[in-house]
This record gives C-alpha cells, structure tokens and sequence, in this order.
C-alpha cells in the first residue's frame, strides 16, 4: 500500500460555509506532476469508486494515516467523484466532545491544517517519456483504501530515482535525504550493476560503487543479525527457590519486530544479488 498527499485549501467546512457541521468538501487528490514524479490521469479513480459504491461500505477519513488507532478514524466519506481538479470528496468528521475528530475538524476550519493524503495500490501504470528528455511515472488505474487530512504529507523531500536497464525496462526507486550528487552517484551504480546482470561489462569506477553497496549491505546485514541473536538470547534465568514454591512466571522476550526482520530478510536478498554481480 502506498501514500500520497496533496497540497489543497478546503472547499467548505461547517454550516458558515455552506455545508452542515461537521461536515467538509476538498480535492484529496490531483491530476498535476507531483514532488515523486508521479501523475494521475483522469479515471484512475473510476473502478475504485465504483467498487465502493457497490459495497455500500463508506470509505474511511483517516487522520495521517493512523490505523493502527481507532480514535484517528476520524469520519467516513459521503460521496466521491473525479472532477476536472482531481478526486473531489464530501466527508464526514465524527464531532463526539474532546475526541480527536473533534479537534481535527476544528484544524481543518481553521485552515491550519491544508494538506490531505491517501492510501492506495498502483493497479496500472505506466512510464512516459517526453521529447525534453523528462519523463514520468503515469498512475492509469488506482485502488483506493482510504483519505484524509495530514499537516505534512509524504514524500515532501523524496526525489525519484529512475534507472534504465538494456532492455528498456524502468527501475525506480525513491531517495529521501540525498543530494543531487549523492543521487546521481548512485544512479550510476545501479545503471552499471544492471549493465552487469544484463551480460554488459562493469567499468572499473561503476564496479568499485557496486562492491561498496555491497559492504555497506553486508554491514547492515551483520549488524541486524547481531541485533537479533541478542534478542532470542535475552530470555531469563528464573531465581533459585528456596523452596518448593511455584517458580514465577518469567517474562517472555518480544524479540525482533517483523519490521526488523522484513528488513534483514531484505539485505540478505540484496547481499546476494551484488554479490552476483562483482563475483
């Protein structure tokens, strides 16, 4: 599942603007290039809204995406369209007193809060080359799963990276944090570790970058590795009773995150397939 935001002002948000309380109008998604490299075409929407609609399921307000909580499941969606703008949704924030809703909707009237994000699938996409030599990633077909209000959405600071390969195919992959040279650096490693997969002969400077993803890799996977041996070690020794009393019960450790081992899983893949590479 992935996310995306959208720079927006509010359409309308309570009774003075011409809707009832509690109850709010906006462009949760547009059609313009985005920070990611990204344009949604018109109908992308379609299918989804559509799937929806045949549920008789509302689609759900979520506050920055926090649905791990049920307090940030702030409202649900009324109705949905695609407009000449973008995704034009009427929704609903639940005003219960002193909840979390309550203080949200307060933010969006305030206009203190003026970006709005949501959860989606890619279900048909396409890279578009222009005569410019810029290109984009074009999103055709989207699965929709939730929307709502956030103050800084995702990707503020990500720059997309893409790498071709020989045979045309597009690899890309988002950079967060990263110069323009630190991105083009590794622009050139990867376009030459995929010259390499493709049967094409590394130059020495490209080689050279390919080994240090590698290493680095490798580190990464040494020290996950290290991190995760300590945590199955942790368990504890009950104490010696002094008595034949009913030992405690001892606490079992929580042990590596699935985040943690997603992780590990994925250097280890990544370890082999440079290491393929520079032999």
């Amino acid at each position: 599942m992935r996310i995306k935001s959208c720079p927006v002002r509010i359409k309308a948000a309570g009774e003075n603007e011409g809707t009832e309380e509690g109850v709010f109008e906006a462009i949760v998604a547009a059609y313009n290039l985005d920070s990611v490299g990204d344009k949604i075409t018109p109908g992308a929407f379609a299918e989804t809204l559509a799937a929806w609609k045949s549920t008789g399921d509302p689609i759900p307000v979520l506050w920055s995406h926090m649905s791990h909580d049920p307090e940030y499941h702030i409202g649900e969606v009324l109705e949905a369209e695609e407009r000449p703008e973008g995704l034009w949704v009427k929704a609903r924030i639940d005003l219960d007193e002193g909840s979390k809703a309550a203080r949200v909707y307060k933010l969006l009237k305030g206009r203190r809060v003026t970006q709005f994000s949501f959860a989606y699938d890619v279900e048909e996409g396409a890279w578009v080359d222009q005569k410019d030599g810029e290109g984009y990633y074009e999103l055709r077909k989207l699965k929709l799963y939730e929307v709502g209000p956030t103050l800084i959405g995702a990707n503020q600071a990500t720059e997309l990276l893409d790498v071709k390969s020989a045979d045309g195919a597009t690899m890309r992959i988002a950079v967060e944090g990263a110069s323009a040279a630190q991105t083009e650096e590794l622009r050139q490693a990867l376009t030459g570790a995929m010259a390499a997969k493709a049967g094409r002969t590394l130059s020495q400077k490209n080689e050279e970058r390919v080994k240090d993803i590698a290493r680095l890799a490798k580190e990464l996977l040494d020290s996950l590795s290290s991190s995760t041996d300590d945590d199955e070690k942790a368990t504890p020794t009950p104490p010696e009773q002094s008595s034949p009393q009913k030992p405690a019960a001892k606490e079992t450790p929580a042990g590596p995150s699935p985040a943690s081992l997603r992780q590990l899983a994925d250097l280890e893949a990544l370890e082999a397939e440079v290491s393929t590479l520079t032999g």
